[in-house]
């Protein structure tokens, strides 16, 4: 999941089926935060010394709002290896898209943040990843790890895409929230919804998926097209929807309904100003959610392999997993991981969440989008 607090957070933050199609269930890289290197320095902005000489720093590329846990320390604590974030893309289409321009020469070391709807793209991509099953592997929930059966790459975290609302401007309106998609196209909502376009935004293509779950293939357009008569607005990016349209994105947005994640509600409580929030002003809408699974992986072409699966490795273990809910906002992917109370209490995943398989998304994804574009933005 993807966030970025306009609030306190140094760096930015994040906020993610399996079944058929009908079921419920590249610009440059910049590097902007080096990873810690001793006990007790800080993440991201720190001025802490670097790792002792000789040792390897890697190179860690996602998407630019994703934070760099302290739990990091950890790893480079244990292992002397220091780890370097590189922001490789404002979401991880863009992300993926740049690491396959670069196949063969990676930017980085590891690459995290491809998810579940893009795995044909990167997976499938000659000389992207190196296979790799890492010692965790066991632990992690093996409905995530049999998408990839090649081990290409590592299941590291999930939630669910869904509409989010602002639920006090509906109380100050006198008006009742949405609760379906069905509801989304009616009159009373007319000019109320931002989505991100599934061209260039992973959480986009999420919730397009979630429509044609819903919809079928066939019928997902026509839906789309009702959207469009009801004034839905599209932007690039989850940080555009969510920060500058959304009515609680802090920056001053008016629109009440946003795509967004069912781990965004707890969000202002854990980050935003003092005196924060007891409860959230916020909520998911649990029947238009579509569950969203992120994965790491070692691009092929680092020199460093064997440093790159001890990160993987670290990646996918307790420390750094339990620190997941409150730095990027999402869900660890193994069972044995502690979720804090706030996050278990204000973001509930969808008990029933809709999914499109892997393979129909790797035969329809790119004819799909073509068809929302059409549909929606011209």
């Amino acid at each position: 999941m993807k966030r970025r607090t306009p609030l306190v957070l140094a760096a930015t933050v994040v906020l993610a089926a399996c079944g058929s199609s009908t079921s419920r269930s590249t610009g440059s890289a910049t590097t902007t935060a080096v990873a810690v290197t001793t006990p007790g320095s800080t993440l991201a902005g720190s001025s802490a010394p670097s790792v002792a000489a000789g040792s390897v720093t890697l190179k860690l590329l996602s998407y630019d709002a994703y934070v760099l846990p302290d739990s990091v320390k950890q790893f480079t604590a244990a292992t002397g290896i220091g780890v370097e974030f590189v922001k490789a893309g404002a979401d991880a289409g863009t992300l993926v898209n740049s690491a396959i321009l670069t196949a063969g020469k990676p930017q980085g070391d590891v690459l995290f943040g491809i998810d579940n709807t893009l795995l044909s793209r990167g997976v499938t991509s000659k000389g992207l990843f190196i296979p790799y099953r890492s010692k965790e592997s066991a632990n992690l929930d093996q409905t995530a790890t049999a998408l990839v059966p090649g081990h290409e790459v590592t299941p590291i975290d999930t939630s669910d895409v869904c509409v989010n609302i602002d639920t006090s401007y509906f109380t100050a309106k006198g008006l009742t929230p949405p609760a379906t998609f069905d509801d989304l196209v009616k009159p009373e909502y007319k000019g109320m919804l931002v989505v991100e376009n599934p061209g260039t935004s992973s959480t986009g293509l999420a919730f397009m998926l979630a429509t044609v779950a819903k919809y079928g293939p066939d019928g997902f357009a026509a839906y789309w097209k009702q959207l469009r008569g009801n004034g839905v607005v599209a932007v690039d990016s989850w940080d555009d929807a969510y920060f500058n349209e959304f009515s609680q994105g802090g920056s001053g947005g008016k629109l009440p309904i946003v795509v967004s994640y069912a781990t965004s509600p707890p969000y202002p409580l854990v980050t935003g100003d003092e005196p924060r929030p007891t409860v959230p002003t916020t909520a998911n809408l649990p029947d238009t959610c579509f569950r969203q699974i992120e994965f790491a992986g070692i691009l092929d072409g680092s020199k460093h392999v064997a440093e790159d699966q001890q990160l993987v490795d670290f990646l996918a273990g307790r420390p750094y997993q339990e620190s997941l809910p409150l730095s990027n906002f999402v869900y660890p992917i193994r069972a044995d991981a502690t979720v804090p109370d706030v996050f278990t209490k204000y973001a509930t995943l969808s008990p029933k969440p809709w999914s499109v398989s892997p393979g129909d998304i790797a035969k329809n994804r790119d004819a799909w989008i073509e068809t929302w574009t059409k549909t929606v933005l011209r």
